[in-house]
């Protein structure tokens, strides 16, 4: 569910360019004194579409000479700006800024790609090596005083004499990136400031190498004889694993949550389940040389520093001033307003798996590593649904037809695979589709799936763009893509997903449609608020079980009979089940992600404080957070969720209270009215408007928490909550 989003100028660039170790990075050299135009990862798109990445082209020996070039003509571009001679004007100030680095941006979607998708040791070598270097170029746009000071003065002007409402949000966004980054500082603090940018671009980088480093390094192998509950699906994928790394009559467990998960929920073997449960759960925390625990109290202090710099208290407070939740006290709200429930409910869901375990004979107390598998057998007692019955519906192929129905009856779109060898990808199970408007038959771009998992590949799942949509320079083609880690079946066989894996690939989906359906006219403004930006992906989930995808869809992988209705009726009716998991295991993620970043991080002892602050919010004993601090990758592998991992829920909040719009509304999920809305309002003005004020003309109010509390099945609050706070007024 991390997602990244591909901008176009520095400030966007400086907003999340740390946001993750394989971000965008330049080498700081001076410039050449001729470009290399046959550089690949140079130059200009070509081909069908508006142009397309070279990805069958790029290679890896390009990216340092890339770099030089791409960062010194970027900061060569934003010289020329800042020394205009031409009173500052939003022309030839902020929208020259939006044509700013156009090298920089297209070198760096190869080398994010190659990060992400394809790294490698010498990868990771490479991002060692560039990240700091990158950082220092940050630095001098973002500390370049004769720039801030055309910024400034167009933003003063744009207050007396306001333009059109996108641009007016483009130049408040823009003053607020550069003034929240140090622009307005003295010469030595901009220094102090940027080396600890630079010294943070490392230990991000640092970070995120060594979990990828766990993940890679602790297989879990298994024997035939050791295979009981597995469902044959997760069988065969196993051994096709273990015989691609050489362990052929073996099955291997992965050290990533596509692969751990099942593992978990359905292996009868609980010493084998303890042993994946632990190389899962203490990746960068096995005390040797990949172990982040130092690297985490360094980033802690540097980034208290850096914001003391600006005469903030705390990251915290730094970070949200310009999110949805303006202060970390307000997130914090919300998220006590719901964990009481949440862990509530995590004790009746003991107490329902701990009877199981006695009835069977088990003889145990639940541990964490026994939470999937006894939770999966209260699921099959209470509601007599067996999710592995449930997998052998969803398909993951009928799933994204399923996701391209969606988006043709919400958004007008129509998917047709391009012709093969039309369009180059990077890797041979990457597939590409060209994404048209269903009416007039007009290009609106193309989508790229990545679906499974593989060696070098970052786990999880997540979105992004390789080129985001604008107008004010021609109109872009967006080139957006979903990247999945589902397990590779062996031939001939299909790939069945559970439930929560179906929801998670309509909610990566979600973000992909929200790129493709924008409809902005400056690049910079496809980004989005953090703790915004969830909401309308995990809204998209909500389409997976309407009547029209189950009938349509959710088809038997062998029969192709349609799901039965009691089947349905019995996921409809068990969809509060394990919430208490779900939620704890979250919020306990989000709520440490806050308090590290309230705490004094210079007598910080990261292990000593994750086990304290969980027991003082009375964490169950029998599950853990869904990140540990040590592999929370949304939090030190980058700043993009750094303090700002409570925004799912803040997203949640407002996915629940449009999901009973749709509800209510005479057509229901397929309302057209509402759907118009929703795009409208929602998805298309992307970062153009201020979201509290969008989901104000969606819904005709502000959000409640109330549609929450009831989506999870707990009890509303006995006194009204309080509500988070948007820009203006109160609204959750």
């Amino acid at each position: 569910m991390h997602t990244l989003y591909n901008t176009k100028k520095w400030l966007s660039l400086l907003a999340v360019g740390l946001l993750l170790s394989f971000a965008l990075h330049a080498k700081d050299t001076p410039k050449p004194e001729s470009t290399n135009e046959t550089n690949t990862l140079l130059a200009e798109w070509t081909g069908p579409y508006g142009g397309v990445p070279a990805f069958d082209k790029m290679k890896l020996s390009d990216v340092e000479p890339a770099f030089a070039v791409a960062m010194a003509e970027n900061l060569a571009d934003y010289e020329k700006i800042a020394n205009n001679e031409q009173p500052a004007s939003f022309e030839n100030t902020i929208l020259a800024m939006e044509n700013a680095g156009e090298k920089l941006t297209r070198s760096g979607v190869y080398f994010r790609l190659w990060s992400a998708n394809l790294s490698s040791p010498e990868v990771r070598k490479l991002q060692m090596e560039l990240a700091p270097k990158f950082s220092e170029m940050q630095s001098k746009i973002s500390q370049n005083k004769k720039l801030f000071a055309r910024i400034k003065k167009v933003y003063k002007d744009s207050l007396e004499n306001p333009l059109d409402p996108d641009q007016q949000r483009l130049v408040k966004t823009t003053y607020e990136s550069f003034a929240m980054n140090g622009a307005d500082l003295s010469p030595e603090k901009q220094q102090r400031y940027a080396a600890i940018n630079k010294e943070l671009s490392r230990l991000y980088t640092q970070f995120a190498n060594n979990v990828l480093h766990d993940e890679e390094n602790y297989i879990t192998y298994l024997n035939k004889d050791q295979l009981s509950g597995l469902p044959d699906s997760f069988i065969s994928a196993a051994a096709k694993v273990a015989e691609t790394n050489g362990k052929k009559d073996q099955y291997a467990v992965t050290n990533t949550r596509s692969s751990m998960d099942p593992f978990l929920t359905y292996s009868d073997e609980r010493e084998l389940r303890q042993v994946v449960w632990t190389n899962y759960y203490s990746r960068g925390d096995n005390g040797d040389e990949y172990d982040n625990n130092d690297l985490i109290k360094q980033i802690l202090k540097l980034r208290r520093e850096r914001v003391e710099l600006l005469g903030h208290n705390n990251f915290a407070e730094w970070r949200l001033q310009n999110r949805m939740a303006k202060t970390p006290e307000n997130a914090m709200k919300l998220m006590e307003a719901v964990w009481p429930a949440a862990i509530a409910r995590v004790k009746e869901e003991v107490m329902d798996m701990q009877a199981v375990a006695d009835e069977l004979g088990h003889d145990i107390t639940i541990k964490p590593w026994d939470y999937r598998y006894y939770a999966e057998k209260v699921r099959q007692k209470k509601y007599a649904l067996d999710s592995n019955e449930v997998k052998q519906y969803l398909q993951l192929d009928n799933l994204r037809e399923a996701m391209f129905y969606v988006a043709g009856e919400l958004f007008n779109f129509d998917f047709k695979p391009v012709k093969e060898g039309s369009v180059p990808v990077f890797q041979e199970d990457v597939k590409v589709w060209e994404v048209t408007d269903k009416t007039s038959g007009e290009l609106v771009g193309l989508w790229y799936l990545d679906p499974f998992a593989r060696p070098g590949k970052r786990s999880g799942a997540w979105a992004t763009s390789y080129r985001s949509h604008s107008t004010f320079n021609g109109d872009k083609t967006v080139l957006s893509s979903n990247n999945s880690n589902f397990i590779k079946p062996a031939p001939g066989e299909s790939v069945l997903v559970s439930w929560d894996d179906a929801e998670t690939f309509f909610h990566e989906f979600g973000h992909a449609l929200h790129a493709l359906s924008s409809n902005v006219r400056y690049p910079s403004l496809n980004g989005g608020v953090r703790d915004y930006t969830e909401f309308q992906s995990q809204l998209l989930e909500h389409w997976l079980s309407t009547d029209e995808v189950i009938n349509k869809y959710l088809k038997h992988h062998e029969t192709g009979e349609v799901i039965p209705a009691e089947l349905i009726a019995k996921i409809k009716k068990a969809s509060t089940f394990n919430q208490g998991f779900a939620t704890t295991e979250y919020l306990a993620s989000a709520l440490m992600d806050m308090k590290l970043h309230l705490a004094d991080p210079n007598t910080i002892d990261v292990d000593k404080f994750e086990k304290e602050t969980l027991s003082a919010l009375g964490m169950p004993d029998e599950l853990v957070m869904r990140h540990r601090t040590p592999h929370f990758g949304h939090v030190f592998s980058g700043e993009g969720y750094a303090t700002a991992y409570y925004g799912y829920m803040w997203a949640d909040v407002l996915t629940a209270d449009a999901a009973e719009a749709f509800q209510e509304a005479p057509g229901g999920f397929y309302d057209a009215d509402m759907a118009a809305k929703l795009v409208k309002y929602l998805f298309a003005p992307r970062n153009a408007m201020d979201p509290a004020e969008a989901y104000r003309q969606f819904r005709g109010r502000d959000a409640k928490i109330d549609a929450l509390m009831r989506n999870r099945g707990f009890a509303d609050p006995k006194e009204k909550t309080e509500k988070p706070q948007t820009e203006d007024k109160k609204a959750a």
